[in-house]
């Protein structure tokens, strides 16, 4: 199985630029070997299962409590049994179909 999770967390209570606090959340992504691709509204990751998804989530979410007294978070789900890098796979075809490779 593969779970796409498209994900934004960040403090509300820290000013205008919360970066600082996003980049823990990608650095935990990082360090635990996810894959995962940035975005400028949110982060995608590919996991296997649903539970490892929301373990994403939760550790995500354990990272911005420890100094941030609100914090957003938004999460979109694409499950699909047995496929697998769907991410790389999903850019693809559209590249394939708008008939440009570099694109992106």
């Amino acid at each position: 199985m593969s779970v796409l999770m498209e994900f934004a967390i960040f403090p509300t209570d820290k000013g205008d630029s919360v970066s600082q606090y996003v980049s823990r959340v990608i650095a935990m992504l990082r360090e635990q070997n996810y894959n995962y691709r940035l975005t400028p509204m949110g982060t995608v990751v590919e996991v296997e299962t649903m539970e490892e998804a929301t373990k994403v989530l939760n550790h995500a979410s354990a990272i911005m409590e420890k100094d941030c007294a609100r914090v957003y978070c938004t999460a979109k789900f694409d499950i699909r049994q047995g496929k697998g890098d769907r991410m790389k796979q999903k850019v693809d075809s559209i590249k394939k179909h708008i008939g440009d490779v570099n694109a992106g």
